[in-house]
This record gives C-alpha cells, structure tokens and sequence, in this order.
C-alpha cells in the first residue's frame, strides 16, 4: 500500500481530501440539527443564503474572510519553518496600536495616499516586532514557541487594555476607545470604491484590505517558493540538522519567519481599524487570530489554499449569522459547534481518511476495478 500511494496525485490529498473532511463536517452538523428538532437541508440553505444570497451578505463574507487570511498566511509561514505560532492574535492586536498612533499622529496633516501606506508600515512593524520576541527566545534560549506566543497574548492583550483605559482614550468619554480618524486615514470602502467607477454595490464593511490581502498571498507564495529566505525556511521546517549541515543559519530562519508571520497578521488592522471601526477599541481582533490556525491547517499552508479555507470560515461567520437569526433553536454557539467540526476533520483529523480515499482512487483507477 505505501508503494502504492505514490501513484495516487497530488489533488487526492489537496483537493479531494479537504472536501470530503467538510462534508463530513457538514453530515454530522446535520445529525445534531435533526436531533434537536430542525430540519438540516433548510438550514443549510440559511447558511447558503445568508453568506452568498446578496451583495451585502457577499459584502461580510469577504470582510470576515480578509481577517482570516491575513490570519492564515502569518500562521502558515511559520509552519513552513516548523514553527507552531499561536500569536497571530496578539500580534493583530499590536499591529493595531502601530495603526492608531500613525492615525492619531498625522489623520489631520497628511493625505490618504500618505498616511495609508505609513499605516500598513506601522502595521507590519509592530507586529513583526511583537512575533520576533518569541522567534528569538525560541532561536537562542530554546523557549518553546506556543508557550512564549501564548504569553505573549496575554502581555499584548494587558498592554492594551492599560493603553486605552489610561493613555489613549478620547477625553471625557468612558468607553476605552481612542477617537474616530478623521476620514483621510479611512480604508476606501468596496462599495464607495465601486461607486468611483460608475458600478453600484450594496454597502457592506468590506474594504479595499481584502485586495490587499489576495496581493499579500501572491507575496507570500513569491516569497516562499521562489526566494532564497523561502527555500531556507522551508528546509529549516522539513529537516533543521540538514538545513544546518548545509549552511544555512537555522537561528536567523527562525526569527526571520517568525518576523514575517507577525507582520501579516498585523495586517489584520488595515481591515478592523483602518477599514470598519475608525479607531482602536478594545478586542477588536476578536478571535481571528486563531481562527487562523485552523485556515492555515485546511489550507495546507498553501497562500491559494488559504483563500479558500478562508472563505469557508467567512461564509461560516456570516451565514451562521443569518441562520441563528432565522431559525432561533440554532443559536450561535450552535454556529460555533458547526465551525468546530469543521476544524476537527480538517485539522486534528485531518488524515483519518486519507489511507481509504488513496485506496478507492487506486482501486478505480485499475482495470480490475472498474470490471468487478
């Protein structure tokens, strides 16, 4: 059978394997659905519906799936190292800070083609700042990665909090917020962007970041498939005793990668704080930064892959929206369930199947197969 298995292709294990595991996902969601009392295809069609049946509800899939791509590629480049990074949250959240103090600094001085691109510098720099911390005890002390990320969630969610209670906040107001940006450090809206063109789109909080988001894929597959830092990293993940028998500097690689994993998942502040909210507020990050593992492990942290396991998950924010609205036994923590079904088969269980699919595909493929 493991002789065998080299015949089956690729798509088997990139395509065909997912899918089935959603399915699946989807099967036993149906089985809880009927158990409590609803009817599974109905549902489905709510879900269907409220993430794709109209340009708004289009609208929030895509804005959720812009998080979680942003989300996604930071925590696949740093499985393409070996490297385990469940920091993607903190380091949205500090991506954010370096958002809101170009913002407060300059909203009301510089133009929108300026301050923007200062915004997603500072983004990516605070992040990456907040990732290298723990890729350099990792790299020199050998501190263990998910626990100096995980940590590092807690100080970046602590740091927040006392920013905006105490520094940060907007004079006179109770709410720990900073004030609105004035609207030349505003993320262009997709339907106003739109409008400028002449094409009319349903408002929605989707942005221009979701462009930017599918440009960051196509920089990172450039990056890791087709750079020398990209074949190292990947080296450094596949085998780190060779990788260092062969020159390259495995300390460097690994705060390299955990320094570009941060920077994108600072990113995640173009969308929240540039695009939707207009200012920094407290949780705005709002789980996306584990969301993202789970993307980037249907993903098989792959950028292309990543897109669409993103958009499953938007589709999955949004349409579980809609059919918690629509059918009030289904709450959102049933929403939730749904999601985490989706993550068990596609992550801790991912390969359950695999050795069943290779050996069907192997079977219908053989002469033999298709006559008995």
């Amino acid at each position: 059978m493991n002789g065998n298995t080299r015949d089956v292709p690729a798509w088997v294990s990139v395509a065909l394997l997912p899918l089935v595991n959603i399915l699946l996902a989807f099967a036993i969601s149906g089985l809880i659905i009927i158990v409590i009392g609803e009817d599974p295809l109905q549902a489905l069609n709510f879900l269907i519906a409220g993430a794709f049946g109209s340009q708004e509800a289009i609208g929030y899939t895509l804005y959720y799936s812009t998080n979680l791509i942003f989300t996604g590629l930071a925590v696949a480049v740093a499985f393409h190292t070996g490297l385990f990074n469940i920091g993607a949250e903190g380091q949205a959240y500090v991506g954010g800070l370096g958002v809101a103090l170009i913002c407060l600094a300059f909203d009301t001085s510089l133009p929108s083609f300026v301050i923007i691109p200062l915004c997603m510098i500072a983004a990516a720099l605070f992040g990456a700042a907040w990732a290298f911390l723990p890729g350099y005890l990792q790299a020199t002390r050998g501190s263990h990665i998910v626990i100096t990320t995980i940590m590092f969630n807690f100080i970046a969610s602590a740091l927040m909090v006392y920013l905006l209670v105490n520094v940060l906040i907007k004079p006179g107001q109770m709410a720990p917020e900073t004030r609105v940006f004035a609207d030349t450090a505003w993320m262009p809206f997709a339907h106003d962007a739109a409008a400028a063109l002449g094409v009319s789109l349903a408002r929605s909080p989707l942005n221009l970041s979701f462009l930017f988001a599918l440009f960051f894929c196509i920089v990172v597959w450039l990056f890791i498939w087709r750079t020398r830092w990209g074949y190292a990293i990947r080296t450094v993940g596949q085998n780190e005793a060779a990788a260092v028998y062969a020159g390259i500097k495995s300390k460097r690689i690994v705060i390299l990668a955990m320094s570009v994993s941060g920077g994108l998942a600072g990113f995640v502040a173009l969308n929240e704080v540039l695009g939707v909210q207009h200012r920094l507020l407290i949780d705005f990050v709002a789980g996306y930064g584990f969301t993202g593992i789970a993307v980037a492990l249907m993903g098989r942290n792959h950028p292309m892959g990543v897109v669409f396991a993103a958009l499953l998950f938007g589709a999955l924010y949004q349409g579980g929206a809609e059919l918690a609205f629509e059918i009030p036994t289904i709450t959102r923590d049933m929403v939730v369930v749904i999601q985490g079904l989706v993550i068990l088969f596609c992550g801790a269980l991912e390969f359950m199947l695999k050795p069943h699919i290779e050996a069907l595909y192997l079977k219908l493929q053989s002469p033999q197969g298709w006559t008995g």
